[in-house]
């Protein structure tokens, strides 16, 4: 266990050690044993590449991690990894030990060196890659990918071929942050840093990056880019816009009702909500 001084001497030791990254050579072993141990405390959740309250819009991005990470990869060399009957050829491996927090992992899903998972999550057919957090009773469905960095919180489901964008570069960039009892609906796209607020159902295909406006349905007005707010059911719409070559459509998030908040919906619930659309989960 790592206690709060360790940690702060790890991150100045980290920092100094980016600051001469350009003169590093691959495999120099005292700088791997400077940054190596954050993956270890990546993969407990003692450390996280970036925090958010989820009452507002403010990320916190643990801003020395992101370099340690970045450090890792200058420093590794990249070498055949065997993985039971697999071959890869990459600089980490992959985790071996995903069944120490009770993860169900079904074969086919990978999960990289320093990606935490919580307690009881359930791992389809799927996809986590270095630096993700995915928060315990969470289900990452089939061909559903949680990209470097992201946050993922608590029971949230992610539908089949979901797509959750990582961010590693520039290191001081948001990543995704998906609040707890989230449910994504099949083949959405949440990158560049975007938000989903806690209690948020976003029915199938939803795109949302922070150039796509999210918008009330009610009142027409635009309540936020990039952010969808907690306790509610959105959708992918359009909305148009007037060009000087004529009319075109770009996407937009729609909010379509409000929930109570801190009430579990069931998905029967959600699909009716939804079906009122034309879209479901």
């Amino acid at each position: 266990m790592h206690c709060m001084d360790d940690i702060q001497k790890m991150e100045h030791q980290v920092e100094d050690l980016w600051t001469v990254r350009k003169t590093l050579q691959t495999g120099d072993r005292d700088a791997l044993q400077l940054v190596e141990p954050i993956m270890d405390l990546l993969e407990s959740g003692t450390l996280r590449v970036a925090e958010w309250d989820g009452l507002n819009e403010i990320v916190k991005v643990n801003l020395w991690v992101k370099h340690g990470i970045l450090l890792l990869f200058k420093l590794l060399p990249a070498e055949t990894i065997q993985s039971g009957p697999f071959r890869y050829h990459d600089k980490l491996p992959i985790n071996q030990d995903p069944d120490s927090t009770g993860a169900r992992v079904v074969p086919g899903a990978v999960v990289r060196r320093g990606a935490y998972l919580g307690q009881d999550t359930v791992l389809m057919p799927s996809f986590i890659n270095i630096g993700a957090y995915v928060g315990g009773g969470t289900m990452v469905d089939t061909w559903a990918t949680v990209g470097s960095c992201a946050q993922v919180g608590r029971h949230v489901h992610l539908a089949g071929g979901v797509g959750i964008g990582g961010v590693l570069e520039p290191p001081q960039a948001a990543p995704v942050m998906i609040g707890d009892d989230v449910f994504v609906g099949s083949r959405s796209m949440i990158t560049q840093g975007a938000k989903v607020g806690s209690g948020a159902v976003l029915g199938e295909g939803t795109l949302l990056n922070p150039s796509i406006p999210v918008i009330d349905a009610d009142s027409g007005g635009e309540i936020s880019r990039g952010f969808v707010p907690p306790w509610c059911v959105a959708l992918q719409s359009q909305r148009k816009k007037i060009y000087r070559g004529g009319e075109f459509y770009l996407p937009c998030v729609l909010v379509v009702r409000h929930l109570v908040p801190g009430e579990r919906y069931d998905k029967a619930a959600l699909e009716s909500i939804l079906r009122e659309h034309g879209l479901g989960l």
